[in-house]
């Protein structure tokens, strides 16, 4: 293959996974043999010659390998002002082989020995998957015993305290699924999208709207020297928009909108993508004309159970994975609960699990449910908080002080990354349910203790700081006032844990596909106290001129 070739293969497939994610929910179905699939026959041929043979002369033969491919298909298409602007069709094939020297204490999985990566025939000839099989393969074996010697060699300048294993024992998994296609024309979504885009006219002030389909299907193959053979499929059908525009005094202001769901059917018919596109450029007028936010305020913030999904995604989904810190550190696992095993890290009210083995919930699909983790291992569900207290991280087959399995967890982000621990369905409970009026109420009344003119209500957010709808609620008539410009300024892991004073009754289910899929299932809920501040932001300039007249409705 040459230079210009894999740069092209690696462009691509950078350019195509930025909007596509790599692993989603896997649906049902028959699981017909491994001999009627001509890529697993190879993959599993290949393995056998490759534990029988493969041994360099004064090295180590391997104690395990894996063969990773992941098969994407996808369909892009995209609108703006109007007009389509992309609408690309794509399909590639990976994939990733790990040779690992050493044994399960100690072994070779460090820096250049992680695995090699490479693209695969589209065309299911067996003999040639074999070949692309066989030479990755030598290729990570090579790799796998330099980086052995140089994990050993710099090991002995570091003193380890508490070894912990370099991977786990797992049991070997027999998991064969149905492959899957995409089951959706996307034809005409093509005029939904342009009808989406086109609503720029009814606003001259707007710089950006852009209208999106991204739908995709991932079948993945996995064998290793361990006995575990996986095929599984996934689908995602994700719809999109999102527009910008500017306040008068030059504050650049956004709203977007997301539909993610595995099953086609499950999209929005295109009267409810407009009226959603509609609603969307509504805020965006509401905003343009609304007040800058005070200075400062100190006091009850309500979030809604759509913004609380930021928050405990942030705040506590990336912290709960369970990553194997450096050589020779001596910390448990990375993030903010790092040291926070079996120690409050919410109130005593909240629990939180990750049940990827959950496919819906109140009628709604999920895309963090799976089968199968990227390591051969099933999922489970893993109880994550109890009663405000951590007794559990999220593990791939890498494991961590006092953690030596994997609980199922271990995903890729891309198709040719290491798989690490990850969320599935991340669902946050109250043992005290409020019901949200009863909440709004709380929120009045602890102004009103503290002589406050108003509380503060976030009703979606753009970031874990960033509250992109935020509303003053005035304890005087509970009018609700819409503001722009602010932040939190200590919205963070001791926020959660001291601050947080109630959870409500009511609960929002949101698909994510950024990095891995995963779903965030959270209620609503209230702050004792925040800090909500002016954001201190350079504001760009105005255009010099008005937009062209079709913008105008002429």
């Amino acid at each position: 293959m040459s230079a210009r070739l894999i740069r092209l293969a690696w462009a691509l497939m950078v350019w195509f996974i930025l909007f596509l994610a790599s692993t989603l929910a896997q649906p049902k179905g028959s699981r017909p043999s491994t001999t009627d699939d001509p890529v697993l026959r190879a993959m599993q041929k290949e393995l056998e010659r490759s534990k029988s043979q493969l041994k360099l002369e004064q090295m180590a033969a391997p104690y395990y390998i894996d063969y990773r491919v992941v098969d994407m298909e996808g369909y892009i298409a995209e609108a703006t002002f109007g007009a389509l602007r992309t609408n690309l069709h794509a399909h590639f094939r990976f994939v990733r082989v790990v040779v690992r020297v050493g044994d399960y204490k100690q072994d070779s999985f460090f820096g250049q020995g992680e695995g090699v990566s490479d693209y695969m025939p589209l065309d299911d000839d067996e003999l040639a998957l074999r070949h692309h099989l066989w030479l990755a393969t030598d290729k990570a074996y090579k790799a796998a015993t330099e980086a052995f010697a140089a994990k050993q060699a710099q090991l002995k300048q570091l003193t380890v305290d508490h070894p912990v294993d370099d991977f786990a024992h797992a049991k070997p998994v027999q998991f064969i699924g149905p492959l899957v296609k995409l089951d959706v024309d996307p034809a005409p979504w093509l005029k939904t999208l342009q009808d989406a885009s086109a609503l720029y006219k009814t606003d001259p002030q707007l710089e950006s709207i852009d209208s999106s389909l991204q739908f995709q299907t991932v079948n993945r193959f996995f064998v290793d020297s361990e006995g575990t053979v996986v095929r599984s499929g996934q689908a995602s059908y994700q719809a999109f928009i999102a527009a910008s525009t500017q306040a008068a005094d030059g504050m650049q202001l956004q709203r977007s909108a997301t539909y993610a769901v595995p099953d086609s059917k499950e999209l929005p018919t295109a009267e409810e993508f407009l009226a959603r596109a509609t609603k969307l450029l509504g805020a965006l007028k509401d905003l343009r004309a609304a007040p800058v936010a005070d200075e400062e305020y100190h006091g009850p913030v309500l979030f809604s159970a759509d913004a609380a999904s930021t928050v405990f995604a942030d705040l506590v989904g990336e912290n709960i994975l369970g990553l194997k810190p450096g050589l020779g550190q001596p910390a448990r696992t990375r993030g903010a609960f790092a040291s926070s095993y079996k120690s409050r890290v919410l109130p005593d009210f909240l629990s939180a699990v990750d049940d990827p083995t959950l496919a819906s919930l109140n009628g709604k699909s999920l895309l963090g449910s799976y089968e199968v983790d990227d390591e051969g291992v099933r999922a489970m569900r893993v109880p994550v908080i109890e009663k405000g207290k951590l007794v559990n991280y999220l593990l791939g087959r890498e494991p961590i002080m006092d953690f030596p399995a994997s609980n199922g967890h271990g995903r890729a982000r891309m198709p040719t990354n290491s798989p690490g621990p990850s969320l599935g369905t991340m669902l946050v409970s109250s043992s005290e349910p409020v019901p949200r009026e009863e909440l709004k109420k709380k929120l009045l009344q602890l102004c009103e203790q503290r002589d406050l003119p108003y509380g503060y209500y976030v009703e979606t957010m753009a970031g874990v700081r960033a509250p992109r709808l935020l509303y003053k609620i005035w304890v005087k008539d509970g009018h609700e006032e819409l503001v722009r410009g602010a932040v939190f300024g200590d919205l963070d892991a001791r926020a959660l844990r001291n601050d947080l004073v109630a959870a409500g009754s009511d609960l929002n289910i949101e698909n994510r596909v950024l990095n891995v899929p995963h779903s965030i299932v959270t209620p609503s809920i209230l702050f004792d106290e925040l800090e909500v501040k002016r954001q201190d932001i350079q504001k760009s300039k105005l255009p010099e001129y008005t937009a062209p007249p079709a913008a105008r409705g002429q």
